[in-house]
């Protein structure tokens, strides 16, 4: 039997992408990179404050919805921190090196 084809290994700026619905992927050096991905989450966590928000006004009665929308503002975020987590784990890292 072969390998199975068509697996690939995840990639967080794909899964951040498409996530928030973007059409292309973020370019630029890593600090616009960042800030790409800072303002992507913090879009994911207005929406779903707002569709909370909606939800409590009766505006809205499709309750899985709402539940999805905060779960994805969640997951990005928490993705969100461990990259961070590791951006300063690697420049903590290369302060340790001696030269």
């Amino acid at each position: 039997m072969g390998p199975i084809s068509g697996i690939r290994p995840p990639n967080p700026v794909e899964a951040i992408r498409d996530v928030a619905g973007a059409a292309h992927a973020p370019t630029g050096d890593f600090g616009q990179l960042v800030r790409q991905a800072m303002q992507t989450v913090d879009g994911l966590q207005k929406d779903s404050h707002a569709s909370v928000q909606r939800m409590l006004s009766g505006e809205v009665e499709d309750l899985h919805k709402v539940a999805l929308d905060h779960q994805r503002a969640a997951l990005a975020f928490d993705m969100f921190l461990q990259v961070r987590n590791k951006a300063v784990q690697a420049y903590q890292e290369v302060m340790r090196m001696q030269l």
